[in-house]
């Protein structure tokens, strides 16, 4: 009997590793995909229900499809209610992992069948790289589940028997209400509801629970899968906390609503299959009570939304409110997040430096220095914590690129406030000039829409800055040489050159490391010398 519930429990970590292999290789495989089709198709909360529903099911990941949407709500590219719709069809796509079980696992027996192939699958992750590399650890996952599932039923059928319903909370009111509490405790445990449903489909098939306690297990394993969202909102951003918060909400909703659907759904099973097959009867309705919750809550789904805001205000800087940590789980997601931070960034501090030279301007005045410094450091930190993919030098390249711009943001933002160079700039027509100048080259490269042409001006603008700050310096150190001007102004003037060229030199960099952000063939090589004379000026 011991090593019968040993088989049992080894049984169920083989699912779970099975699982675990199965959906890190999907999601490797489909990660980009996953974000194209759900950036496409969830221009409503009731498409972005069928598309996360539909992505789930594939990538059997509902925190992947989860983080996705969150991503994109943070970016912009969809609004909460339209997430919500996403996150609700995530829980539907989840129930097709009990068919799975149910139907391959339980009625066809494929655990002998696969072990061959996890041998193949294994081979195919350790010889090859890349794609075939991640089918082939999917193959191997797909295949353990199934494994799993044998070991499970085998070390279980020994209870025939032995253990009974009766050994479990009766079917009554107070009883299944203790049953929804061992669910719920079994996915705390396992984290996982998938392996948790399983569990309940073995015992259902060998007879140790019926029907309405494996039910009544189910929902509470439903519910408990809320406690994972709850921890990954923990220190998370506003996004994640919203996510969070509305994932524990609907699915106590639903639970409680499947609570009391479970008489009435237990009758007519019974009179449909005439009590015929428990096990698809239990995945049946863990199917409806998800799909009839998703029905009823999505043309609530804006008001619900509005609910959710109402409960997790907006939080913190706004500058940085994009940089949701739950996204960090996608590194390509955040990644294109921290990317919209530092355009944001430079826009608002190009708009200072605009009005610092004169030019109206209403987009900074808000934000004083400290913001925009701690907004630059809290994108850096975030970069910090994306994780680069295994041999990805292209995804490792571009925040490299991130860096770079934030670097010379931090730069332009300390040449913003050096009030005593920007002062000496109207005082001498020269300067004066040149600092119209270089007002009017930023205003026509932020209308220029052609990103390569707003790099050209800019290098046309750095390289004239160059030779002028060179020309006017031989002419002013001539003229303190002969005492035309006193020393200290010959100091000032100077300081005021070099800021004029150091101001150009920013600008350029950041928009050629912007460009090659959208270019990922561009090769930076050309541009090293050039900065490096630059730099040798000061």
């Amino acid at each position: 009997m011991f090593l019968s519930f040993m088989s049992a429990l080894g049984g169920v970590g083989l699912f779970l590793i099975g699982m675990l292999l199965l959906t890190d290789g999907l999601k490797a495989l489909a990660a980009q995909r996953m974000r194209d089709v759900l950036s496409r198709f969830t221009s409503t909360p009731l498409s972005g229900a069928v598309t996360g529903a539909l992505t789930t099911a594939v990538i059997q990941s509902s925190s992947a499809t989860t983080v996705a949407a969150v991503g994109f709500v943070a970016s912009g590219l969809l609004t909460f209610p339209q997430a919500l719709g996403v996150i609700f069809g995530a829980n539907v796509g989840t129930t097709l992992t009990g068919w799975l079980v149910a139907v391959l696992g339980f009625k066809l027996d494929l655990g002998q069948i696969a072990l061959p192939f996890v041998f193949f699958g294994a081979i195919a992750r350790l010889a090859f790289r890349g794609r075939i590399a991640l089918a082939g650890q999917a193959l191997a996952g797909f295949c353990l589940i199934f494994i799993g599932i044998e070991h499970m039923k085998d070390g279980l059928d020994a209870f025939s028997g032995v253990v009974t319903p009766t050994d479990f909370p009766p079917d009554t009111l107070f009883g299944r209400l203790q049953l929804v509490l061992i669910g719920m405790l079994i996915t705390v445990v396992t984290q996982s509801s998938s392996a948790g449903v399983a569990t309940a489909l073995a015992a259902l098939g060998a007879g140790a629970i019926n029907f309405p306690q494996a039910a009544a297990l189910v929902i509470g394993m439903d519910v408990g899968t809320t406690f994972t969202a709850a921890l990954a909102t923990i220190g998370g951003g506003t996004m994640a906390r919203r996510t969070g918060y509305a994932h524990v909400i609907y699915n106590v909703m639903t639970g409680v609503m499947a609570f009391f659907l479970l008489g009435p759904f237990q009758l007519v099973a019974g009179a449909l299959t005439g009590n015929g097959d428990s096990q698809i009867a239990l995945v049946a309705f863990h199917s409806f009570f998800n799909a009839l919750g998703v029905v009823l809550v999505l043309p609530l789904a804006r008001p619900f939304a509005r609910l959710i805001e109402h409960l997790v205000p907006e939080k913190g800087s706004d500058l940085t409110s994009r940089l949701d940590p739950l996204v960090l789980r996608d590194p390509h997601a955040a990644a294109s997040l921290a990317g919209q931070t530092v355009a944001h960034l430079e826009t608002l501090i190009i708009e200072r430096l605009r009005s610092r030279l004169g030019a109206k301007s209403s987009a900074y005045e808000e934000l004083d220095r400290e913001d925009l410094a701690k907004a630059i450091a809290e994108t850096r930190t975030y970069l910090d914590k994306i994780i680069v993919p295994p041999n990805d030098m292209a995804f490792q390249e571009e925040l490299k690129g991130l860096f770079h711009i934030l670097d010379h943001l931090s730069r332009l933002l300390y040449r913003c406030d050096q009030r005593q160079r920007i002062d000496e700039l109207s005082l001498d027509h020269r300067l004066k000039r040149l600092a119209g100048l270089l007002l009017g080259v930023t205003d026509i490269s932020t209308r220029q829409k052609d990103a390569k042409t707003q790099e050209k001006t800019l290098d046309r603008l750095r390289l004239l800055m160059r030779r002028q700050r060179r020309l006017n310096r031989d002419r002013l150190i001539a003229m303190a040489a002969a005492d035309a001007v006193p020393a200290e102004t010959v100091w000032l003037k100077l300081d005021a050159l070099r800021w004029l060229h150091r101001v150009s030199y920013h600008l350029w960099r950041i928009r050629l490391h912007q460009n090659v952000l959208l270019d990922a063939n561009r090769d930076l090589a050309s541009t090293v010398e050039e900065a490096r004379i630059d730099v040798d000026q000061d």
